[in-house]
């Protein structure tokens, strides 16, 4: 008897910590965004975790991928694209997401294209005009020059092409070089953000009206100066669920999608904007 009670002394306590932890971990337990305002998603790859590299947390699985757009589809969201949802915010259904992709990854094509077809899905490609050979990661933290993501795959402009023939993609500007636009004078911002327009503008016959900071940072003038260079909404890279697409059309909240997160974190991060309590 002494040894069970024992047992029961020690594993007691661990389950209530567990059951704290996972809490706050998941914050289940928090109220819903209405379902009204748009979940307007960021991924970066569809592919599999590289083991003892830096940036697995921008690597979505194909298959947690393929598990989330399941997922949508079964629970009746409504897919749109940055242009659909700007253009007609105040008319869409609840439960509506828009999927957006930064950089330009290869495997947009080889994992995330298909698996969009097969469920109906679409969404809005940032593409970075100058991503081949382009190490942009040391350009927010120094320290981020493992070369990681200058060798990964980009998107041909072949592949780019069909992608957005399709239907399933839409494409938006990401500046010509993925520049860190706190860190460069005024007519280089210019520079970086209406030449990448005017060049995918030309390349796919179509108008490029949405934007995306690289590394989410902007300064002060800089969704002045999107706006005056004709576009017509600008996205951060996170933020959580956005509550007010007019006041905030240039800076666009979004709900970060993490390859280091479990289902249960998608699902909470699409009930709140967040994984759990604080993040």
């Amino acid at each position: 008897m002494s040894n069970l009670l024992f047992a029961l002394y020690i594993l007691l306590p661990l389950s209530a910590l567990a059951a704290i932890w996972f809490s706050f971990r998941y914050a289940w337990w928090s109220k819903a965004v209405d379902y009204k305002h748009p979940r307007i998603l960021m991924y970066h790859m569809v592919s599999d975790p590289k083991p003892g590299t830096k940036f697995n947390g921008l690597r979505v699985s194909p298959a947690m991928f393929e598990k989330q757009l399941q997922w949508l589809k079964q629970n009746n969201w409504n897919f749109v694209t940055m242009n659909q949802l700007i253009d007609n915010h105040s008319q869409l259904p609840e439960k509506t997401v828009a999927l957006t992709f930064d950089d330009g990854y290869e495997d947009n094509y080889t994992q995330a294209y298909p698996l969009m077809k097969k469920y109906g899905a679409c969404g809005t490609l940032y593409l970075v005009i100058n991503r081949h050979n382009n190490d942009w990661s040391t350009k927010k933290k120094a320290h981020h020059n493992s070369g990681e993501l200058v060798k990964e795959p980009k998107l041909s402009d072949d592949q780019v092409n069909e992608m957005v023939s399709s239907g399933v993609f839409e494409i938006g500007g990401h500046t010509t070089n993925h520049v860190n636009l706190n860190t460069i004078d005024k007519q280089t911002k210019y520079a970086e953000m209406s030449e990448s327009k005017a060049m995918l503008e030309e390349q796919l016959n179509t108008a490029i009206n949405s934007f995306a900071y690289p590394f989410g940072i902007y300064g002060t003038e800089d969704p002045a100066i999107a706006k005056e260079l004709g576009y017509t909404n600008a996205v951060l890279a996170e933020g959580g669920i956005e509550t007010d697409i007019d006041k905030n059309r240039f800076k666009l909240r979004r709900v970060k999608i993490s390859g280091k997160d479990n289902f249960l974190a998608f699902k909470m991060r699409m009930k709140t904007g967040k994984r759990g309590w604080k993040k």
